[in-house]
């Protein structure tokens, strides 16, 4: 470990400098030579660093996310040509670039702390050594050598003899129990942050390798801070430590305001998305819209939760719109009338039930809401005058068949006397012949 340090001393000046500076802050409220000064210059020094690398962070989500996307393919290319491992490779890299993608994207975060990391490292053990580095001089490296955290002094280690932690005036039972806390936190921290990015955040629609190979790496990741803990100082513990929890905070923001397409965390976060759009008709932010508007882009290929938060808008009686934005939709729009008062819409006429042409022909089945009209008799009422003649012509017949009770409207005589020509409704006899 101090090999590697050596490697960046380079940057172990400026790394001093900083801790320096907090340190003059901080050492004005809690004193010079406590450990609160000392420490909370270093934790200020962990979140001015990571403050630092948020774009990289960034980068680092979208990266994650394409290689997701991007392993169905992977695994095709994979099973083609699982027995040419070079044209495999050579596919593999075709896609990265087709894509814009890489693979070392996700560890940018991680590779650009490693210098700031190993430099504390570099500092801590001079201060441990006694040896002056960057711009700690021997008053600064005495103070620090004073500075203890919870008994256990900056610089010592879980794996120190009684002897070099009595130099440092502690007790070496005090710096174990603190070193072995801080160990567990910072393993417990690192398994709940991979964890919480498997459980939610993970598309749950696609099984690939890529899963399995993260959900390894969530129980070897603890494991591995946890054997190179206990050679770590109670400096870089805390520096460690910081950077875990920073990272938890900060990977829960994301999960809770940017969920994976396809996880859990995205269902919660459109319920959420949901309640609030129905309750106020609108999005209230630019980020909601960008969300919003991916999902109306992808049109039929959204997911399970996308399609439930577009079918849940609808039955609110709302629409998402290409923008991004939430309006009403157009069958639920209240119409205004000259005064502003918004009225409800125009229910639809209902239109009658057909009939069947068995009805139809015989007149018995009414519409619903039609009165039953009186049916007008051919024959003459007996109160209107006939003049009879004496000798009935055979032109007077059809006369005769109409004054025949069996001929009304709505027997079945009608259907014959419609197929004959005869005009339907109350008609006039015929006079009688001159002879």
């Amino acid at each position: 470990m101090d090999t590697i340090a050596s490697l960046f001393s380079f940057i172990t000046t400026p790394v001093s400098w900083v801790i320096v500076q907090f340190h003059s802050v901080y050492g004005k409220v809690f004193g010079p030579d406590t450990g609160w000064a000392w420490g909370l210059s270093i934790v200020s020094l962990v979140i001015l660093i990571r403050i630092c690398l948020i774009p990289l962070f960034v980068k680092q989500i979208k990266a994650t996310r394409a290689m997701q996307t991007l392993q169905p393919e992977m695994k095709k290319i994979q099973e083609r040509y699982k027995n040419d491992k070079q044209r495999q490779s050579e596919e593999m890299m075709k896609l990265y670039k087709e894509t814009g993608t890489n693979p070392l994207s996700s560890c940018l975060p991680i590779l650009a702390q490693s210098p700031f990391f190993f430099a504390l490292y570099h500092v801590l053990n001079g201060i441990a050594t006694g040896t002056t580095i960057g711009v700690i001089d021997e008053q600064l490296l005495a103070s620090a050598r004073k500075a203890h955290i919870f008994g256990a002094p900056l610089a010592a280690k879980f794996t120190d003899s009684a002897a070099a932690v009595s130099q440092l005036g502690a007790d070496i039972t005090n710096v174990r129990v603190v070193t072995a806390i801080m160990i567990v936190l910072m393993s417990a921290s690192q398994f709940y942050t991979q964890r919480q990015l498997m459980t939610k955040n993970v598309d749950t629609t696609v099984k690939t390798p890529f899963m399995q190979q993260q959900k390894m790496l969530m129980y070897v990741f603890p494991v591995m801070f946890a054997v190179f803990g206990i050679n770590f100082p109670v400096g870089v513990l805390v520096y460690w430590l910081t950077t875990n929890v920073w990272t938890m905070g900060q990977q829960m923001y994301v999960i809770h305001n940017n969920p994976t397409p396809g996880s859990k965390a995205q269902a919660a976060y459109l319920e959420r998305l949901h309640k609030h759009v129905t309750n106020h008709g609108k999005t209230r932010n630019r980020r909601e819209k960008a969300i919003v508007k991916a999902i109306v882009s992808k049109g039929r290929d959204r997911n399970e939760f996308e399609r439930k938060f577009i079918n849940g808008l609808s039955k609110a009686g709302l629409a998402a719109q290409a923008d991004g934005n939430v309006a009403k939709a157009e069958s639920q729009v209240a119409l205004e009338t000259e005064d502003g008062v918004s009225t409800a819409p125009v229910a639809k006429r209902q239109q009658p039930k057909r009939q069947t042409k068995a009805q139809r022909q015989t007149g018995t089945a009414k519409p619903a809401g039609e009165t039953e009209q009186p049916t007008t008799s051919l024959s003459k009422s007996e109160d209107e005058p006939q003049d009879e003649p004496q000798d009935e012509p055979q032109d007077a017949k059809p006369a005769a068949a109409a004054k025949n009770p069996a001929s009304k409207p709505g027997n079945g005589n009608s259907r014959s006397r419609a197929q004959s020509g005869q005009r339907k409704g109350p008609q006039r006899p015929k006079s009688p012949s001159k002879k």
